[in-house]
C-alpha cells in the first residue's frame, strides 16, 4: 500500500513539472463536458444506471486492490457484455441526450431555420387568440394540448396527425377540443402564426417526479418538451387548469393573462436590446 502511494506522489510531481497551458485547457474543456453531462443525465433513468455503474466500479478497483479473483471475474465479465444490452435498453435516453446536443446554440445555428421574421403583431394577435380559447375551455372543462414549434422542427410530430395550415383563431381551436370533434384527443401544433396540424401523437414523460395527480395528456405536454425545444399550453380536463410545459418543467393554474405573458416572453423574437441586456446579465452571473 505504501508502494501504491508513493507511485501516486511521484506521478503528481511529474504532472507538476511538466504542466502547461494545454494541460489546464485540456482539463477545463473535460470537466465542462462532465458537467453538461451530469446535468443532462440528472431526473432520468439514465443517473440511476450512472450510480450503479459507479458502485460496480468502486467495487472493481477494491476487488483488483484486494486481489478477489472471483469478483473481479464477474464484474469484468459484467461491463465487457452489459454495456451493449444497456445501450439497448437506454436507448430512448441516449437518443434523448444526443438532440439536446443538438438543440445546443451552434446545433442550431447551422441545422435550423429561424422563425424570427414573423411578423410581431401577428404573432403576438396568434397567442391572443390560443390564450382566449384557453380561458374559454378552462372555464368548460375541455381537455387541450396545443404545442408551439421553436427551433427544433416538429415534422415527424406533425406526421402523425391531420395537416391543416390555417389561420389561427380562438373560434378554430374550440371546435378542435370540442368533445365530439374527432381531432380532440391529440395535440395541435403551432408553427409561428399558423395552426400546422391537429390530432398529433406525442411523447409521453415517464419521469418519476411527475405529479401523480397528471394525466396522460399533460405527461405527453411535458414529454415533447423533454426531446425537443417545443413549449407546451395544456388546458386540464379535470380542474380547468392551465398549463404551460418547457424543458420538462411545467408551471401550472395559470390564467389567460399569466399564459399570455409567457408565450410573448418565450416565443416571441427578441429585440436586439432585449439580447444584449441577457448577454450583459449572464455575464454578470458568470462573475
Amino acid at each position: 500500500m505504501l508502494n501504491f502511494f508513493k507511485q501516486v506522489q511521484e506521478a503528481l510531481i511529474a504532472m507538476a513539472n511538466t504542466f502547461s497551458w494545454r494541460d489546464a485547457l485540456d482539463i477545463v474543456l473535460v470537466a465542462y463536458l462532465i458537467y453538461k453531462l451530469v446535468e443532462m443525465l440528472a431526473h432520468t433513468r439514465t443517473a440511476t444506471l450512472v450510480k450503479g455503474m459507479t458502485v460496480l466500479a468502486v467495487a472493481y478497483a477494491v476487488s483488483t486492490a484486494l486481489q478477489l479473483k472471483t469478483i473481479k471475474f464477474l464484474i469484468d465479465y459484467l461491463f465487457r457484455y452489459g454495456l451493449v444490452v444497456l445501450v439497448v435498453i437506454f436507448q430512448p435516453e441516449l437518443r434523448s441526450m444526443l438532440e439536446r446536443v443538438g438543440r445546443a446554440r451552434f446545433g442550431r445555428s447551422l441545422f435550423t431555420i429561424r422563425l424570427d421574421d414573423q411578423n410581431n403583431s401577428s404573432l403576438r394577435s396568434a397567442y391572443e387568440q390560443i390564450c382566449s380559447a384557453a380561458a374559454d375551455m378552462s372555464r368548460t372543462m375541455t381537455g387541450a394540448l396545443i404545442v408551439f414549434e421553436k427551433e427544433t422542427p416538429l415534422t415527424e410530430i406533425i406526421s402523425t396527425g391531420s395537416v391543416i395550415d390555417a389561420e389561427i383563431s380562438q373560434e378554430l381551436i374550440e371546435n378542435i377540443f370540442y368533445k365530439g370533434s374527432p381531432l380532440h384527443d391529440g395535440a395541435v401544433v403551432i408553427r409561428g402564426n399558423r395552426l400546422t396540424a391537429a390530432g398529433c401523437l406525442l411523447p409521453v414523460s415517464h419521469n418519476p417526479e411527475i405529479s401523480k395527480e397528471m394525466g396522460t395528456r399533460h405527461r405527453a405536454g411535458i414529454g415533447i418538451t423533454e426531446v425537443t425545444d417545443a413549449l407546451s399550453l395544456i388546458v386540464s380536463e379535470e380542474n380547468g387548469y392551465i398549463s404551460i410545459a418547457q424543458n420538462g418543467v411545467i408551471i401550472r393554474n395559470l390564467d389567460k393573462a399569466g399564459a399570455l405573458r409567457v408565450l410573448e416572453r418565450e416565443l416571441m423574437p427578441k429585440e436586439k436590446d432585449d439580447e444584449e441586456k441577457q448577454k450583459f446579465s449572464f455575464k454578470r452571473l458568470i462573475k
